[in-house]
């Protein structure tokens, strides 16, 4: 028999994989390029391979129709313009995730500051609440705080990302080391599927579709980029270039055709 976890997951991956635009940060950093419009950057994506969207609660509920991908709420917030904006406070709760239609829920954790204990608890909390009601958690695990000097090191990726596992999340979103055979060891020890952040806006094209070709080959399940693909010239030639990497295993050489289509 299908459980509800299982439709859920099978709306938010295509086969067991991710291509996922999250955009979370109108409530961190507001209204930035890229998604000045979100609607029209998530229905104009949606033909291209996107899975999956991650958007606020005031985005969800305001959106002009269904769309034909699955929808994550995002329940973390925090700015910057707080005298604290790596501490992320709950927006929301599965109820109201369930209320809103959603497929997943997603919340951001901060490992290596001193907020870092009641972000866990959140974690904790919430993980309870999605496996109560069949709801799909991802977890954004970043290594970022006072006490982490280098948040790409293996080792402390390896935890971050382990936490989230441990913590009961079902997907894991986090930094990708930076060459494969790390990476590798990091996915294999998590028991969960990792995805991997964009982070900052890449300096080349060309980056952004080598560290996705590397990370799957590292066994990644996808990617959940926002401002590599929203704030690219035209982010649907960008999500069909990466679609093409993680579904139809095209390399980065071969999926850079896609970005110089007319």
């Amino acid at each position: 028999m299908v459980t509800g976890h299982q439709i859920r997951m099978n709306r938010i991956l295509r086969n067991g994989k991710m291509l996922c635009i999250p955009m979370d940060h109108g409530i961190s950093s507001g209204p930035i390029k890229g998604i000045e419009d979100p609607y029209a950057l998530i229905y104009n994506c949606q033909h291209f391979g996107l899975t999956s969207v991650i958007i606020n609660k005031g985005i969800f509920k305001n959106l002009p129709k269904p769309t034909k991908i699955g929808l994550i709420v995002h329940f973390s917030g925090s700015t910057s313009l707080s005298m604290s904006p790596n501490r992320k406070m709950l927006t929301g709760s599965v109820e109201e995730a369930l209320r809103l239609g959603a497929d997943g829920v997603s919340l951001h954790i901060n490992i290596g500051g001193k907020e870092e204990p009641e972000m866990i608890e959140q974690l904790g909390r919430i993980a309870d609440d999605c496996h109560k009601w069949s709801m799909p958690l991802l977890a954004m695990m970043y290594p970022r705080g006072e006490n982490v000097k280098n948040p790409h090191d293996p080792e402390i990726v390896g935890h971050v990302a382990r936490i989230g596992a441990e913590c009961g999340a079902d997907i894991v979103k986090t930094l990708y080391t930076g060459d494969v055979d790390s990476f590798k060891k990091i996915v294999k020890s998590t028991p969960v599927p990792i995805v991997i952040a964009g982070g900052p806006k890449a300096k080349t094209d060309k980056d952004v579709l080598q560290m996705t070709e590397e990370s799957m080959q590292a066994g990644a399940k996808g990617v959940t980029y926002g401002r590599n693909i929203f704030e690219y010239k035209n982010p649907g030639k960008m999500t069909q270039a990466l679609s093409a990497i993680i579904f139809k295993k095209e390399s980065a050489k071969e999926a850079a055709k896609y970005l110089e289509q007319k």
